[in-house]
């Protein structure tokens, strides 16, 4: 998740420049349809028809598919774990943030960063928002792949849908518990010791990475020990068989000490693979307060959870994160359930750039979100990207102190054919007329 600027920290809307909310306020509806039921708007309302779109869609289900085979890939490492899949998108505020302790002016919270059906509703921003609801119904080990949802850049590895899977296990925190604990890690340490596999560890527990108040420390070496054999098993299962790994050239994998707000202690997992690191999932023990809201305060356990797509480029070789959206036979025929196989590309057309250059009015902000969420209603998956980190062009007026902007956006289709300038063009002026409308820029 990207930070941003410290006026867009608060979720009520508090620091964000008022001629920006009167603008939204002013392109509003009144109501918004999402999965079929009618919303009031409200000043937070920010979700665009784009995502809408996109919330049926559930590729980690589609038979085929790459998300479906990583998913069941992964749900067969952990047979005795209840995998879920169907639940909805749609959660509160407090269910994505407050249940699991992050802190209020969290960024996650921003209008810039999530995207609200309104003050009361939000599409979650990852698949820790259902922790809560699943171990209150009794669940102690599942694993759950959902579509989440983030504000975020145009390029070729961001997108604003992607899938996360979410592992976790509880155990009584009592003599019996630990039993259970012990006995499995007994079991998996020895399967790793006949296994090709190099691990580099941190220790469970550290002045950085600490032991929660309310846990005894033995019973948090035990989880976290649990925790880390059962996702180096995991890695061995996803990346093992692709990197060749045998006594002599074992596949890698390090662990390096993290800070989340709904674990402690945390872990990264990193993977050598294809000559270089690569960051796979955050992982921990669950933090205690999440556990007393589920009302499972006598139980302790860990939980990780990691992007599918992060891991799917990889494992396929796919080179740009929207052609997980593709509907081209050319894309999807290339793929079997349950096989992983190397992606072929079939398009190589050019790109076509073109820039966007306006004067933002006086006194206001436009954030570089906002910008790219209009771009995606406007001209979907044919924009490749648009420069956003370091801008073209960024200045102020000395005298009239009003900020300039330029964008550059990058069309090019994935699948059909070579866009035309023409074409390009006419989403471009679509574009423009959309962020003069929306935003009361003046176009330079």
């Amino acid at each position: 998740m990207r930070l941003p600027g410290s006026l867009w920290r608060n979720i009520h809307g508090r620091g964000v420049p008022s001629r920006y909310l009167a603008n939204m306020a002013a392109n509003r509806p009144c109501h918004v349809t999402v999965l079929g039921e009618e919303y009031p708007t409200d000043h937070m309302t920010n979700i665009s028809p784009t995502i809408v779109s996109k919330l049926p869609l559930k590729l980690h289900t589609q038979p085929s598919h790459p998300l479906s085979t990583l998913r069941a890939l992964i749900e067969s490492h952990f047979p005795s774990y209840a995998h879920l899949s169907s639940l909805s998108p749609l959660v509160t505020p407090y269910q994505n943030f407050d249940l699991l302790s992050f802190p209020a002016d969290h960024p996650g919270r921003s209008v810039t960063d999530s995207y609200y059906v309104n003050k009361d509703l939000m599409l979650r921003t990852h698949t820790s928002a259902h922790e809560v609801e699943v171990f209150g119904r009794g669940e102690t080990k599942w694993l759950l792949t959902a579509d989440v949802y983030r504000r975020d850049e145009i390029d070729g590895s961001h997108y604003p849908v992607f899938h996360q899977t979410e592992g976790a296990r509880i155990v009584s925190a009592n003599s019996a518990g630990m039993k259970e604990i012990e006995e499995d890690n007994e079991r998996l340490a020895a399967h790793l010791e006949r296994s090709s596999i190099e691990i580099e560890d941190v220790p469970h527990l550290s002045p950085m990475n600490p032991c929660q108040p309310a846990h005894d420390p033995k019973h948090t070496e035990l989880i976290a020990k649990n925790l880390k054999l059962s996702l180096n098993s995991l890695m061995l299962h996803l990346f093992g068989g692709r990197v060749g790994a045998t006594a002599q050239n074992p596949l890698k994998v390090r662990w390096i000490e993290a800070t989340f707000p709904w674990t402690t202690p945390s872990f990264e997992v990193e993977v050598f693979f294809r000559g270089k690191w690569l960051e796979i999932l955050g992982c921990g023990v669950i933090y205690q307060p999440t556990l007393d809201n589920a009302n499972v305060s006598d139980k302790l356990g860990w939980a990780f959870g990691l992007g599918l797509e992060r891991i799917a480029m990889v494992l396929y070789s796919i080179p740009d994160i929207r052609l997980f959206w593709s509907q081209d036979p050319r894309f999807l025929s290339q793929f079997k359930q349950g096989e992983i196989t190397t992606f072929k590309p079939y398009s190589k057309y050019p790109a076509c750039f073109k820039d966007v250059s306006f004067w933002l009015p006086e006194g206001q902000t436009l954030h570089e979100n906002d910008f790219c969420d209009l771009v995606r209603d406007i001209a979907g998956d044919v924009v490749e990207d648009v420069k956003l980190a370091s801008l073209i062009d960024d200045f102020t007026h000395p005298k009239t102190n009003r900020k300039s902007l330029c964008y550059r956006i990058n069309y090019r289709s994935m699948d059909s054919r070579s866009l035309s300038n023409d074409e390009a063009n006419s989403l471009n002026t679509q574009v423009v007329s959309c962020l003069r409308d929306r935003f009361r820029v003046v176009i330079r």
